[in-house]
């Protein structure tokens, strides 16, 4: 079987074939190498990878053919060039993050992003010296280029925000990082590859928290980050990127931009999960393989049944600013159909109920639905965002990401969309 990984098969075949040629037994499935070493033909093959001088297998913390697999098929989807799974979404943002800045770089990030990463980049990274500056997703002309200096390192946004369900409008966001030759970062985790794909739009580099729509069964954590063909152009001789330009002591003095490779995501490799270790499991790559290979037909249903929801909603004298781009009327419909496959905008929306106890009310009044601090699984789910997934943003910063007291989230499942109404009708008029 050819190595899929050419432009001109789909997404769904890609899915299923890309970056497994078979094993020496002729598994169809991927084979799960569950080890931890690799043995060497001799000391001098186990030197030169050590050295960089031969790609291969070392340890399993860096490199494992299982989530090798998983990393290339997952690039091939996307139209990348590399892609590095990990541990989970939050280890992919903050390795992509910390590979583009270092003390005295700062990161400029959309004030519309999931709680759990904005706290990263404004209160983790600061404690590394990385400060964090925020731009308006819906006034990017404005407030973008107002935050660039020449100690900026990156560029942060959702293209499908969670929970606020705010589409980026890419292109003015990239044209701005290309004149200032600054790394932009894509969080793709809502909208799949199978909605949107960023690169095709100037994005640098795309992260994912696979444990969403691309696991699709709330069975594993895991993440990703993608760097795009040709990425090198951008960091070689790149002042904002004196690490991948400047000898590596801890490797003998590489350079890393001389390397006729995907520089970022070897460095992502070599730096970060050589030293700090947040590797994805061979066990998990395989159960996310299994959901990646249906994610195609699975985001199509996510969407058409979180529409139907949506027009309920609409409908509903008790459901208030029902947050979905792919209902006419919404602020983010026009974005949706410039950049999404089909004007589809996954299973991910959100409305206000009445005031804060009302909100926690229909919360614990759902009965199909769990919840649950996740998105993108086949069951539906819910939470009331104020008082969890982002509890630790402060009042402004609540504000300003357009989460209130009132927001209550859906992530709509597979279920039949007469049922998952049904349930929300009930909890509604309690």
């Amino acid at each position: 079987m050819p190595n899929l990984t050419h432009n001109h098969f789909s997404e769904d075949t890609l899915a299923l074939h890309a970056g497994y040629t078979y094993d020496t037994q002729r598994t169809l499935s991927v084979p799960i190498y569950q080890n931890t070493a690799y043995s060497f033909e001799s000391l001098k093959q186990a030197a030169a990878r050590f050295g960089l001088e031969e790609l291969g297998n070392i340890y399993s913390r860096l490199t494992s053919p299982t989530v090798d697999i998983l990393g290339a098929r997952l690039a091939a989807i996307e139209g990348g060039a590399f892609g590095i799974p990990t541990s989970s979404g939050t280890s992919a943002v903050f390795y992509a993050l910390v590979n583009c800045a270092q003390n005295g770089n700062n990161i400029v990030y959309s004030n519309k992003i999931y709680g759990g990463t904005q706290t990263l980049v404004v209160h983790t990274l600061k404690r590394f010296g990385i400060e964090a500056r925020v731009f308006d997703i819906d006034n990017i002309e404005e407030t973008l280029e107002k935050a660039i200096d020449a100690k900026t390192s990156a560029i942060f946004f959702e293209s499908l925000s969670n929970p606020q369900t705010a589409i980026a409008d890419v292109e003015k966001i990239t044209k701005i990082a290309k004149k200032h030759r600054i790394v932009s970062i894509c969080d793709n985790t809502v909208a799949t590859a199978f909605l949107h794909k960023p690169f095709e739009f100037g994005v640098d580099i795309s992260v994912y928290s696979l444990s969403k729509y691309v696991n699709g069964q709330g069975s594993a954590l895991g993440g990703v980050v993608i760097e795009r063909p040709n990425l090198n152009e951008l960091l070689k001789n790149n002042p904002r990127y004196a690490p991948f330009n400047t000898p590596d002591e801890s490797y003998h003095g590489l350079v890393y931009a001389n390397l006729p490779l995907p520089i970022f995501c070897i460095r992502i490799i070599t730096e970060w999960l050589r030293n700090t270790g947040a590797t994805l499991s061979a066990q998990a790559a395989w159960i996310i393989l299994q959901g990646l290979e249906t994610l195609g037909l699975r985001i199509k249903k996510h969407s058409q049944n979180a529409l139907e929801v949506a027009k309920f909603l609409q409908s509903h004298p008790k459901a208030h600013n029902i947050c979905y781009p792919a209902l006419e009327g919404d602020t983010y419909n026009g974005l949706l159909k410039k950049y999404f496959k089909d004007s589809l905008s996954s299973g991910l929306l959100s409305f206000e109920a009445e005031n804060f106890e009302v909100a926690q009310k229909i919360c614990d009044s759902l009965e199909l639905f769990a919840i649950v601090a996740n998105i993108g699984d086949s069951k539906s789910l819910v939470i009331h965002p104020a008082s969890t997934t982002h509890s630790q943003l402060s009042e402004k910063e609540l504000q300003s990401a357009g989460v209130t007291p009132c927001t209550i989230r859906l992530s709509i499942g597979l279920e039949n969309p007469c049922d998952i109404i049904a349930d929300l009708k009930q909890a509604l008029e309690k």
